[in-house]
């Protein structure tokens, strides 16, 4: 069911504030814009009443929507939130709250690592679904009936996963795991692209201080255009590009026809004077503003060896505790911990620490060891004579 009338949006978004928790997906296209586009938003509640607002109808008031969204008494449960979160950030400023991530719980309840939501729906409803609609133009109207089937099929099964990963959680004692890996999820800042700091993300051969001041200047340039006229960074310009000119730092015209992939008529458009003059700021900024290149240390022989053993004791703890090791550390928290003397990541903070932290710093500390026993690989307590 899809509905339009304002009057109708209102009673629902009225009804579902009543409910203890909501399932939430949405549509979108971001292939030709900077900012995803939405196209239909899917709600159901715990009884799997579920219905579709189609946000691109110019008569739709969402306004009850996000005064849903925001109502901190009722939970909104999603699968994978990230994108979902961004898109509704962008339209309320303001992040939906509280929220619950199925693909999050899952990791936690060991369904394995960043588990899809077409798995979640076969282990825990017992069958499978039909994705053929999954990637149609979801901005073309009308919409089909097997595109509306597919969408709020994916509500309605959200609310078994739901219950299921709730219920399994709370008999483990890991509901609190949940909610405090979605903290970054919560916060505003996970969806703000500042212009000055996307310059990270773009690969440079000869990351020198010069260089990457001029880089930071040209990639904030492409991000505000990007931002203003809604298209992707690439359709502006591309990564390379960038990096070429950053490399160069050409001050005229003629060098700068030279970098790849510039127009051949360059210095015919206003945007040759922009670039130059983007430049020329770069390199005219006072040399202790230029960022530089975090250097990785290399790892010594025995920070390699302690690296290599962390990693054994992380899936010995991990498959333990039926939890998924991505979410329990990265290579590079398994790295500081085998670089560092005393490391200060989040591996050794909350429910981390209690899972592989506290065993790890005892591995390190030579209170524990692994080794073989009866042909499988096994914690040894050295503190234990």
């Amino acid at each position: 069911m899809i509905i339009s009338k304002a009057s109708e949006i209102s009673e629902r978004c009225a009804a579902l504030r009543k409910e203890e928790f909501i399932t939430i997906d949405t549509e979108f296209l971001r292939e030709k814009t900077y900012y995803p586009k939405l196209c239909l938003i899917q709600i159901s509640d715990p009884k799997k009443n579920a219905f579709a607002i189609d946000p691109l109808d110019p008569n739709v008031d969402l306004t009850p929507v996000f005064e849903l969204l925001k109502d901190e008494k009722v939970l909104k449960v999603f699968h994978a939130a990230r994108q979902d979160m961004e898109i509704f950030y962008n339209l309320m400023q303001a992040v939906p709250t509280p929220v619950f991530d199925t693909q999050i719980a899952a990791m936690v309840c060991g369904y394995g690592d960043s588990v899809g939501y077409e798995s979640l729906v076969k282990n825990i409803c017992g069958h499978g679904l039909d994705k053929s609609a999954q990637f149609t133009n979801w901005a073309h109207r009308p919409l089909s009936t097997k595109q509306m089937n597919y969408a709020l099929a994916d509500v309605t099964h959200l609310c078994d996963i739901y219950d299921h990963l709730s219920k399994r959680l709370e008999s483990m004692g890991r509901t609190r795991w949940v909610f405090e890996e979605e903290e970054i999820l919560m916060d505003p800042a996970t969806y703000e692209n500042d212009p000055q700091e996307m310059w990270r993300k773009i690969k440079i051969r000869s990351p020198k201080p010069k260089t990457l001041a001029v880089l930071r200047e040209l990639a904030a340039w492409r991000e505000q255009v990007a931002q203003t006229k809604n298209l992707p960074r690439t359709w502006i310009m591309r990564d390379d590009t960038l990096a070429d000119m950053a490399s160069q730092a050409p001050t005229d015209m003629k060098e700068l026809k030279k970098i790849r992939n510039i127009p051949g008529d360059i210095e015919n458009k206003e945007l040759g004077k922009t670039l130059l003059s983007t430049i020329q700021r770069a390199l005219d900024s006072e040399p202790k503003s230029w960022p530089k290149m975090e250097k990785r240390k290399p790892l010594s022989p025995k920070a390699s060896a302690a690296l290599d053993v962390l990693k054994m004791l992380l899936k010995i703890q991990s498959a333990e505790n039926g939890v998924a090791t991505k979410l329990v550390a990265t290579s590079n928290d398994l790295e500081e911990l085998a670089m560092e003397d005393k490391p200060k990541n989040h591996v050794l903070k909350g429910w981390r620490y209690e899972v592989f932290g506290r065993e790890a710093m005892a591995l390190k500390n030579g209170e524990l060891a692994i080794g073989l026993k009866d042909g499988k690989i096994t914690k040894i307590d050295l503190t234990k004579k």
